[in-house]
């Protein structure tokens, strides 16, 4: 880990680089495939001089049989030479395909050493904030090894559990009024989105969810 740009409470907003690997690795290939990409487009420049050389000497050539001034072996090799031209460009052109592909592919790897903030969101602009931070900068990462936590405190999650006597009056969409130790005498208002369509053997409960809008985040 080369740079870690945020930390704990930081609010971060969808696409933002977070963080930053070593990337020396990979800019050095990109560099290296830039370099041979200008060398084949050369190359393939000059075989289009070459196309161009060769056709101009056969379509002479040409001419100066249809005038039996040269033998049938001339036109041969000039049409030979023409034919090994356009396949050379042919090569070329290919060679530089290939460069650009690798190319793509050397910024690709580059570009994942910029890791950035993604969550599915209706709202381009919404924003979240950094939970936790599990590494230091320095590490050595592994494939898949977190690196921070990124929180979405806009819209929380409730989950409470119903007893049996009460299952049968909980609703979806019904209103529900949530207090917490942490604000005493303060309210929070959500609804419930989702009920277990079972009770749990051992406690005869079951699981009810309530989303909470918390546009102040004041709940946590």
């Amino acid at each position: 880990l080369k740079e870690l740009l945020v930390n704990v409470g930081d609010t971060v907003t969808r696409n933002q680089v977070i963080a930053v690997l070593d990337d020396a690795e990979y800019t050095q290939q990109v560099e290296q495939v830039k370099a041979e990409l200008l060398v084949a487009k050369a190359n393939a420049q000059n075989s289009v001089s070459e196309l161009e050389l060769a056709e101009r000497e056969f379509e002479r050539v040409k001419a100066l049989r249809d005038k039996q001034i040269a033998s049938a072996s001339e036109l041969d090799g000039a049409e030979a030479s023409f034919n090994s031209a356009k396949t050379r460009l042919d090569v070329s052109n290919a060679q530089v395909e290939q460069k650009e592909s690798a190319l793509k592919a050397a910024e690709l790897k580059l570009s994942y050493t910029k890791v950035r903030a993604f969550w599915e969101s209706d709202d381009p602009n919404a924003a979240s904030v950094v939970g936790e931070r599990f590494i230091d900068v320095g590490t050595l990462l592994q494939a898949n090894q977190p690196i921070v936590s990124i929180l979405e405190n806009d819209l929380l999650v409730a989950v409470i559990f119903v007893v049996e006597k009460d299952y049968s009056k909980i609703k979806i969409n019904q209103s529900a009024i949530i207090d917490t130790d942490a604000f005493p005498g303060v309210t929070f208002t959500g609804k419930i989105v989702r009920i277990a369509p079972l009770l749990i053997e051992s406690s005869r409960q079951a699981r009810v969810e309530i989303e909470i809008p918390n546009p102040n985040q004041l709940l946590k």
